[in-house]
């Protein structure tokens, strides 16, 4: 009887907590920021190189399967002008919003870092004339 009694509870307790401990696991992939999934967004697209006309850059963060992360630093880089505050915490929408802006004419291409680890596939290039 208690060789039935240990079997039904080992039984019980795999069927019960198989799936919860499966999703428990699969719940740390939800925070993780996608490369691929992840927007680079900027508006406009050419800009005067006056030192005060702003191009304003979105970034939105999102997990493997396109859920938006908020928390998440996000760290622009830019090749030519600059980056009002290169740091942005994403908010409840998953995005992070920069201002940049340049004294010399030509092509800035952008580029985003999320939480010092994951390098967004997408870049996106500014023209200051």
């Amino acid at each position: 009887m208690l060789i039935f009694m240990l079997s039904f509870g080992l039984f019980t307790t795999i069927i019960v907590f198989n799936k919860p401990l499966t999703s428990l696991t699969k719940a740390k992939e939800e925070f993780l920021p996608s490369s691929e999934s992840s927007l680079l967004f900027a508006w406009p697209l050419t800009a005067k190189a006056n030192g005060t006309y702003v191009v304003q850059i979105n970034v939105f963060v999102r997990n493997a399967t396109n859920i938006p992360l908020s928390n998440k630093k996000v760290h622009l880089n830019t090749t030519l002008g600059t980056i009002k505050d290169n740091d942005v915490q994403t908010d409840k929408a998953g995005k992070a919003t920069f201002v940049v802006n340049s004294d010399s004419p030509g092509l800035s291409e952008l580029s985003a870092i999320v939480d010092n680890q994951v390098q967004l596939k997408q870049k996106v290039s500014v023209k200051f004339e």
